[in-house]
């Protein structure tokens, strides 16, 4: 008689759960405990910013930014349990208590055997690279970040773009527009094999927007990647919002665990390298984790010399503990529910105003498609940069416009086709809706102006420092006109 009344219990517990309103405002599922204030400025102040900064976004001082989506790298808030684990930190030259629990943490959401803190993820991917690439090799990667393809190129090889076709169309809907094209990575290995050391796939993929990859995929890339005897990396700086995507959209997956799904994800790969201050929840930190011993050796020396001794691998004690925390809390359904639906929120707006973007919108920002919002200036003038800068001047909204100009010179194969984009990165946990419906309106009313906004030109004797370091200048003389 008690088990049927446990039955009928749990029955009608979960058709009064069926039968719950699911209701529409997106909330954050956290308190704020402590605040920071930012500084309100007028456009005639920001206009004078931005001409000292030599209308560089990236050399703009950060408490002249209202809204500051330059990166969602080491921006975020960290939580309670992060700032309490932070007072344990060990401050151990070597052996310290807090790389142990880095490293346990680390292993169980990875599965990986060797676990090499790093300061962050370019310090990863320069260690593992050392270790791995030689003058004249190839590795093949969805897309390779900035960071990733320099880090490469620094070695003297050479960086493979290989996204499926659809993720190069911002305005097609496809699930996974971050998968790698499978067609042609077999194609590169069967005439190439012996110049690549290893394959990356990077999750989600951040250069064609925040778009993630699907299980399928990394698993049909393993199997590859088998065949040619390559070993397989992720590029994991993002792996939760990927696995939040695949529990939302991949068949069979819809009852699993966002955890259940990275560990599933990491097995089909040889290991990873990833900036922890980004789906590691800290503000700084990165790791590589693989399960070769005789590769983790030569990490471990290369550490040494480039970063610290590697139980601490450049990072301090709190540092470690933080991350042992983060990693953890990424994962959190409640966080990843409210984090995806923000972006799409965030996107349906500007959608329904007409404004380009990404489709679908991405886990960790909004991608405006501004080849097709500022037709009016040719990539010579630098659209997205252009309008990266009216945003900033009508709203003290700081991001990044890409520059296809910059990547001129590189074969379609080799380089995915860069895209006028102006990404807008949100920082987790650190902005609110009010703060996403500003940035509507921001949007919205630049839009409006958008024929108004003059393209962009280098100054003299700035030609190859790009944009972190560049100086320019509007054409006319002027950046929106009257």
């Amino acid at each position: 008689m008690w088990k049927f009344l446990q039955l009928a219990l749990f029955l009608f517990c979960r058709i009064k759960e069926k039968n719950k309103l699911d209701f529409k405002t997106v909330i954050e599922p956290f308190r704020i405990k402590s605040i920071e204030t930012i500084k309100f400025t007028t456009r005639s102040q920001r206009i004078l910013a931005i001409e000292a900064a030599g209308y560089n976004l990236f050399q703009v001082k950060a408490e002249d930014v209202l809204i500051d989506l330059l990166s969602d790298s080491g921006t975020g808030a960290m939580s309670t349990e992060q700032w309490a684990g932070m007072m344990r930190g060990d401050e151990s030259y070597a052996g310290a208590k807090s790389f142990y629990r880095f490293e346990e943490s680390v292993r169980e959401v990875t599965g990986y055997k060797h676990i090499l803190p790093a300061h962050q993820g370019r310090a990863a991917e320069r260690t593992l690279f050392k270790c791995t690439i030689n003058h004249g090799d190839i590795v093949p990667n969805n897309t390779n970040f900035t960071t990733t393809r320099g880090q490469i190129e620094l070695r003297g090889a050479k960086a493979f773009d290989l996204p499926i076709s659809e993720g190069t169309k911002p305005s097609v809907i496809h699930p996974f527009k971050g998968n790698i094209d499978l067609e042609k990575l077999r194609k590169l290995l069967s005439g190439n094999r012996s110049k690549v050391p290893l394959v990356m796939v990077t999750i989600t993929n951040n250069s064609l927007g925040g778009q993630p990859v699907s299980m399928a995929n990394i698993r049909s890339t393993r199997e590859i990647c088998r065949e040619f005897n390559v070993p397989l990396f992720l590029d994991a700086c993002r792996f939760a919002e990927n696995a939040w995507f695949i529990k939302m959209r991949e068949e069979g997956y819809s009852d699993k665990s966002p955890s259940e799904i990275a560990k599933e994800f990491f097995s089909y790969c040889d290991g990873c390298t990833m900036s922890a201050k980004k789906d590691g929840m800290v503000n700084i930190g990165g790791f590589i984790a693989l399960n070769d011993d005789q590769l983790a050796v030569k990490c471990k020396n290369e550490l040494i010399i480039n970063e610290g001794f590697p139980t601490y691998g450049g990072l301090a004690g709190y540092d470690l503990e933080a991350l042992a925390v983060g990693i953890k809390e990424a994962l959190d359904e409640d966080y990843l529910r409210y984090r995806i639906k923000s972006m799409a929120y965030f996107g349906e707006k500007l959608i329904s105003a007409g404004i380009p973007i990404v489709q679908p919108t991405g886990g960790h920002g909004i991608f405006i498609d501004a080849g097709k919002m500022m037709s009016h200036l040719p990539a010579e003038e630098y659209p997205a940069f252009s309008l990266a800068l009216a945003l900033y001047i009508e709203g003290g909204v700081r991001s990044i416009g890409s520059c296809t100009q910059f990547s001129k010179g590189h074969d379609s194969y080799g380089h995915a086709p860069e895209l006028e984009l102006v990404r807008l990165a949100f920082p987790r946990r650190v902005y609110t809706q009010s703060h996403v419906d500003y940035l509507s309106e921001v949007i919205i009313y630049v839009n409006l102006i958008r024929k108004q906004i003059a393209g962009m030109k280098i100054q003299p004797g700035y030609e190859h420092p790009g944009i972190l370091a560049g100086r320019f200048e509007p054409i006319g003389g002027k950046l929106i006109r009257d």
